[in-house]
């Protein structure tokens, strides 16, 4: 499957539907701690907003849900993985995401033959507590040698300005949270962002 090199995530479909208009045709719906009512709302909303677009979502986490709604590809977590049902998500040729932090994550993640490894955190992030510091570039470039032809995203305190040294690093993709969320201009950010990965 080939990936566009930018990736935003965001935590609802309201701010899917404004950036999906600039240019964006990978996105990511990260919903933390919703009622399965709310959860299925907005994935369902996300999936027809991507469809409409002719833009590929990705479902963080909620992959029953993902796979109830006909979505087509899911992110998880290393802990989501032992309960996810893999047979399944393969036969519904669903695409997967796979989160690494370290090498005996990412030769796990490898073994389920994924759409996409993510590398994080490249840079510090503020986006949520984690027991990893900044991997830095030369992981990218590590990461990359090992994954081969497997398309890998770097995610972690990712800006416009250092997107293009994690390609130069060897990342196929870069994916963008709070640089654009927390952007006092988030659309012309988008527009930026569009135009250094274009």
């Amino acid at each position: 499957m080939s990936l566009p090199r930018f990736y935003p995530i965001f935590d609802s479909a309201e701010w899917i539907a404004r950036m999906l208009p600039l240019g964006v045709k990978l996105v990511q719906l990260r919903v933390k701690d919703q009622p399965e009512d709310v959860l299925r709302a907005e994935i369902t909303r996300a999936r027809d907003l991507c469809r409409k677009a002719g833009a590929q979502l990705v479902v963080n986490d909620h992959w029953q849900l993902a796979l109830d709604l006909g979505c087509d590809f899911v992110h998880l977590g290393q802990e989501d993985m032992e309960e996810a049902d893999l047979p399944a998500l393969l036969r519904a040729r669903v695409g997967i995401g796979l989160s690494t932090h370290d090498g005996e994550e990412l030769e796990k993640a490898l073994s389920w033959d994924p759409t996409y490894v993510a590398l994080g955190p490249v840079y510090p992030t503020i986006l949520k507590k984690m027991k990893w510091h900044q991997q830095g570039l030369p992981r990218v470039t590590e990461w990359k040698d090992r994954v081969g032809d497997v398309p890998l995203v770097a995610i972690g305190g990712m800006s416009v300005e250092r997107a293009e040294g994690a390609f130069e690093a060897g990342a196929d993709i870069v994916a963008a949270v709070t640089d654009i969320t927390l952007n006092e201009d988030p659309e012309g950010r988008v527009r930026s962002w569009v135009e250094v990965c274009s």
